[in-house]
């Protein structure tokens, strides 16, 4: 009997980044983590900063930080359109640790609610992307 499993797509503006079956993905929705496996129950969510993690032969075999956008599970699909992705193996703590700081200084620097509102923005991705390199 063959095994059941998951379609599962991540989408970025860019491309399509991954699609493959899978066991279980596990997505950071905007109201805590939820698993996907075959047959789950139709939903939809808005997806927040953090970590999807599929797994396959029961253990974790990618994981890749996403920042925002939505969600879509069918009995057959997980499908992700998320506004920036990378695989958390290419995160370079290091530039983003300096983003960050550029982030913060202008914060600081901010003149107006547009410029504040955009530099916390970085503020609030950057130190997403360094939780997910740990």
């Amino acid at each position: 009997m063959a095994k059941e499993q998951v379609q599962f797509e991540l989408v970025s503006p860019e491309k399509l980044l991954f699609s493959q079956s899978v066991d279980m993905v596990v997505v950071p929705g905007e109201d805590g983590d939820f698993g996907v496996l075959p047959r789950h129950a139709p939903l939809i969510s808005t997806v927040r900063h953090g970590v999807i993690s599929v797994y396959d032969n029961k253990a974790v075999s990618e994981k890749i930080f996403v920042a925002g956008g939505f969600a879509e599970v069918t009995t057959e699909r997980c499908t992700v359109l998320a506004e920036y992705a990378l695989p958390v193996g290419e995160i370079d703590k290091a530039a983003v640790e300096q983003q960050l700081q550029n982030a913060k200084e202008d914060l600081a620097d901010a003149k107006d609610d547009a410029a504040r509102e955009a530099a916390q923005k970085k503020v609030v991705l950057n130190e997403a992307l360094l939780k997910a390199a740990q």
